[in-house]
């Protein structure tokens, strides 16, 4: 008896048989809810890298235009703030009004605009897309994603009006009523709770979502002009996208320099509070100083340790001294004023988003002081938190990410506020005058009317430090990024002179008493920024609503982009219209099937000659 083997396969059947495996593979895996390993994403070819590769040192370290553009125009700002301080503030603070007064409808209407596109987005197919290649996974755990996303966005902010923010509703200026009443105690919460939650969080969400998806989807630049190239294609590449970066790059600056300035003045109002460290321009240099060591040895360090390692801290810190707050405070009272203004919040929240307050002139009064002037804020920080959200989000789901991104932080500020607001309005109707202070010591004055208050002053010192270190380092690598033509791992060199630059603009401003003047600056840009805002959430809807076309992602992904050759609006042929995308898939799942049976067919006749042969 003989054995024979099979015949070999020809070249013609091994690619036959490779393209059945390929086409099963697609068939069977690529569903939106399949998660395939990185080394199955290998195999496929739909995974370029495990995760992010820094760039080479060579031409893509140089600075570009962006940089010396951005430069300049601060420059010019801060030497005008200097040269004629009372009527630059006073055309400063008229702008503002003006904006406010005539525009106010205009950011109401955006951020609602803005808030209902991420909500359709987390529930529509789109939802499912990563942002990164097919299957990849994040480089970041969630908690520590979480915790950087927090510390850039608006940490030291919490931290400095946690606490003031609902003193001032409460028995400074009511929102709907007289201050001291019970009414504006209710309103204190519900409102703090508005301007702090899901309106702020979407802004940065959609800014950082496009960013993302862009640079990790789309594998353009890291850089806010690219985002419009659904709608200008490549001429975004020329003298406007450099426009849009310049602006971006502005904003970075001087958002952190006022921050760095305000984080400077609370640290001494609390060493002043703790220790009688007078309250000095010379002393809020000298922390400034001790703070630009710190925060440029962290940017030196890379985000994986220095801005990693720093924001856990930060959440850690900040969950002890909530924790430590309610046991020196009454804790079930904070949780009744955190369940029932969660309620009045989600109640009123399409009321509040659209009340521009027409028939009211001191609501309307209190509406532009407050309300417009955080939608404005939040929109003029967008671009730097967008952007450092945005690198550090590679791998995530557009639904996880948008998810996490503006529910987690609401959250844990509602918490806050509550925790802290109960503290000062409660410490208010005890008889502790703490309205009377100025904001960046109501904390300290909160702390000091409950016992531990100094030991709860001390950690929270620590955590403004913390904070502010974080906020200025993440600033650094943003502007880093923009100014070296979206260059994902910047220079330490670039890194570090903008950190250099941003504590010489707050210490000047300091010095000089500019920081209310730079800050209605940046309330004004926000304004052309804001119609940036509203042309790249067109622009990402049509690349979203394209891409999903082109994957015919309707309940499940008919194909997926290669990892190097993504699909794009601006570049593709038109997609197919749905039923052709059904036909498509009828017909992978008859090739499929037809390709199963005709190997089970060959394998039996392969058994039936093989038999014969041994008889």
């Amino acid at each position: 008896m003989t054995e024979t083997k099979p015949p070999a396969r020809t070249d013609q059947q091994e690619k036959h048989s490779k393209k059945i495996h390929t086409v099963a593979h697609n068939f069977r895996d690529l569903s939106a809810m399949h998660t395939p390993s990185h080394s199955e994403d290998k195999r496929y070819g739909l995974a370029s890298v495990d995760q992010e590769i820094p760039h080479r040192r060579g031409r893509e370290h140089h600075v570009t235009s962006v940089f010396w553009i951005a430069l300049s125009i601060t420059v010019a700002i801060i030497a005008l703030c200097l040269a004629f301080p009372a009527p630059f503030a006073a055309a400063a603070s008229g702008a503002c009004s003006f904006i406010a007064a005539n525009f106010g409808w205009y950011y109401l209407l955006l951020v609602a605009l803005i808030v209902i596109v991420c909500l359709v987005l987390m529930i529509s197919p789109a939802g499912a897309i990563t942002l990164g290649d097919p299957g990849e996974k994040p480089r970041f755990s969630f908690v520590s994603w979480l915790a950087m996303l927090f510390s850039a966005g608006m940490g030291i902010g919490l931290v400095f009006w946690g606490a003031a923010e609902p003193l001032s509703h409460y028995a400074v200026s009511a929102a709907g009523g007289d201050v001291g009443t019970e009414e504006a105690l209710r309103d204190a919460f519900q409102y703090s709770f508005f301007h702090w939650g899901i309106s702020a969080w979407a802004i940065y969400g959609l800014v950082a979502l496009a960013l993302a998806y862009f640079r990790f989807r789309k594998k353009e630049k890291s850089l806010l002009s690219v985002t419009l190239k659904p709608l200008f294609g490549k001429k975004v590449e020329g003298p406007w996208g450099k426009a849009i970066d310049s602006i971006t790059a502005f904003a970075t600056i001087v958002g952190v320099a006022t921050s760095l300035g305000m984080g400077a003045m609370q640290i001494n109002g609390g060493l002043n509070y703790l220790f009688g460290v007078p309250v000095t321009s010379g002393v809020q240099l000298v922390i400034i100083a001790i703070t630009t060591v710190c925060f440029i040895a962290s940017a030196l360090s890379g985000l994986s340790r220095g801005v990693r390692i720093l924001s856990n801290a930060n959440v850690l810190i900040a969950v002890g001294l909530i924790a430590a707050a309610m046991v020196v405070g009454p804790a079930a009272h904070m949780t009744d004023v955190l369940v029932t203004s969660v309620g009045n919040y989600l109640q009123n929240f399409l009321a509040m988003s659209l009340d521009v307050a027409p028939f009211n002139d001191a609501h309307r009064t209190w509406i532009n002081s407050w309300t417009i002037f955080y939608w404005a804020w939040w929109i003029a920080w967008a671009p730097f938190v967008g952007v450092f959200i945005a690198r550090i989000s590679r791998g995530r789901s557009i639904r996880a990410f948008l998810g996490c991104v503006i529910f987690v932080p609401t959250i844990f500020s509602s918490i806050w506020f509550a925790v802290f607001g109960t503290l000062s309005t409660g410490a208010q109707m005890a008889g502790t005058q703490l309205a009377q202070l100025s904001t960046e010591t109501v904390l300290f004055g909160t702390l000091a009317a409950y016992p531990a208050g100094q030991v709860l002053s001390i950690i929270a010192v620590v955590l403004i430090f913390s904070f502010f270190i974080t906020s200025a380092d993440s600033a650094t690598f943003v502007l880093g990024m923009i100014t070296e033509d979206g260059c994902l791992e910047p220079h330490r060199r670039t890194k570090a002179v903008w950190g250099v630059l941003l504590s010489l603009i707050a210490s000047v401003l300091l010095v000089n008493g500019g920081l209310d003047a730079l800050q209605n600056v940046l309330i004004i840009t926000a304004f052309p920024f804001s119609i940036v805002m509203l042309l790249m959430t067109i622009a990402l809807c049509r690349e979203l609503h394209h891409e999903r076309r082109m994957m015919g992602l309707y309940l499940h992904p008919a194909a997926l982009p290669d990892a190097d050759t993504p699909f794009r609006s601006y570049e593709d042929d038109p997609p197919d219209d749905p039923v052709a995308v059904i036909q498509r898939d009828i017909a992978i799942a008859t090739a499929v099937t037809a390709a199963v049976e005709e190997s089970r067919d060959r394998a039996a006749e392969t058994d039936v000659a093989g038999e014969e042969d041994d008889t």
